[in-house]
């Protein structure tokens, strides 16, 4: 007789990892780690050596010949200021009604800027001026009145020579004619009253028209049409002060401080050159107009105005500008070199107590020693060493050195 076939057992111990499956695990692992190290070694080498190869950006200047001149004996700078500068505001307290000029207009004196409601002066105007109408009317009817007086009293004179009429009808004749003559004079006083207010109204309707005061430029517009303008400020804010601001631009000049230590240097008359930080290679001729005599405690400065010798449209108030004082043109001594060019004084370096620059060439420095001599603003004078036209740097790292690859900033 068959037996019955037995049920199968699920055996969970083949499921483990054998030791050596185990171990090799672990190395495949520490394999991955030392390949991703290696990678991370070649792209910091990768990343070094393109450093090393980047080129250190320099700036450069063109060395300029230089040209026989008076020597700089100070720099400042300052602003350009006109002298002539107003704001123009109303005499009364009242509402635009009209503005006539925009920014950069170019407005001669008495040229309308702008009305104010003149409605309230007017119609005291017309009453000052029907006062005096009605005065003058006045004495037209006491002029009849003394006619027809002198009259009676002359004809009162008769009779009473005559005996025919009392003392007492001529004195009353006489009075009355006396009367009208005294209202008769007081009556033009009150026309001359009259005429005095109509000169005071019609001077505020005339205050109602703002015009400039004198010949410039608008540079600033204040005030807008429904606004109210007042002579003093107003509190809250909301009333304007002033209507435009006008500048004679042939008052335009310079405004510096110089510093008190070295304003001996400083005297009117002195020739000066000018710059301005919007067109730094024009060179401005100009002359010191006046050193103004007292010091600024807080700043320990001293302001010095300069005059352009010739106008430019394109100098314009409160421009950025810079200025050198020039000296006397010095004596050239036999057998004293002249300067060959002039070079910014940042270019300039000492090395050992010898002046040193840099020249550019072919991407390329090469150190080159120096003679300098004196300044010129900003520059300095090279009496030998290098040519005009040579590249020399005025900016860049701190580590140059003689035949370094740089690339030259554009």
């Amino acid at each position: 007789m068959a037996t019955p076939e037995a049920t199968p057992q699920h055996d969970l111990g083949r499921l483990r990892i054998a030791e050596k499956q185990r171990k090799g695990g672990r190395a495949g692992k520490i394999l991955s780690l030392f390949a991703a190290a290696l990678g991370l070694v070649i792209i910091v080498a990768g990343l070094l050596s393109a450093f090393r190869n980047q080129k250190p950006a320099v700036e450069t200047a063109v060395a300029q010949k230089a040209g026989a001149g008076r020597p700089a004996l100070l720099n400042a700078s300052g602003y350009v200021t006109p002298r002539r500068r107003a704001t123009v505001a109303a005499k009364i307290t009242g509402r635009v009604t009209g503005v006539f000029f925009d920014e950069g207009l170019h407005v001669k004196e008495g040229y309308v800027l702008a009305t104010l409601d003149d409605s309230d002066v007017k119609r005291a105007l017309d009453s000052a001026v029907a006062d005096r109408n009605a005065t003058e009317a006045q004495i037209e009817d006491l002029q009849v009145q003394l006619k027809n007086a002198s009259i009676e009293l002359h004809r009162a004179l008769e009779l009473q020579a005559a005996g025919v009429q009392s003392q007492e009808a001529l004195d009353n004749a006489r009075t009355t004619a006396d009367s009208l003559k005294a209202k008769i004079a007081l009556a033009r006083q009150q026309v001359v009253a009259a005429e005095a207010r109509i000169r005071e109204a019609q001077q505020a309707v005339d205050n109602c028209v703002i015009r400039a005061p004198f010949e410039g430029i608008i540079v600033s517009k204040d005030a807008q049409v429904g606004e109210m303008v007042s002579p003093i400020s107003a509190g809250g804010g909301f009333t304007r002060t002033g209507i435009a601001t006008i500048v004679d631009m042939n008052s335009n000049e310079i405004e510096v401080d110089v510093n008190e230590a070295y304003i001996a240097r400083v005297v009117p008359g002195q020739p000066v050159t000018a710059v301005l930080d919007a067109y730094p290679d024009w060179q401005i001729p100009s002359k010191v107009r006046t050193v103004i005599p007292t010091a600024d405690r807080q700043k320990a400065t001293v302001k010095v105005r300069i005059s352009f010798l010739k106008l430019d449209p394109r100098i314009l108030p409160d421009m950025g500008i810079k200025v050198t004082f020039l000296g006397d043109v010095p004596e050239q001594k036999s057998g004293a070199a002249a300067p060959a060019v002039t070079i910014p004084t940042e270019a300039i370096h000492s090395d050992g107590g010898q002046k040193v620059v840099y020249l550019v060439k072919q991407e390329h420095l090469e150190r080159r020693a120096v003679t300098v001599g004196g300044t010129r603003g900003a520059d300095t004078e090279v009496l030998a060493g290098i040519a005009a036209g040579d590249a020399v740097v005025v900016k860049g790292p701190a580590t140059l050195r003689d035949g370094l690859a740089v690339e030259v900033k554009k």
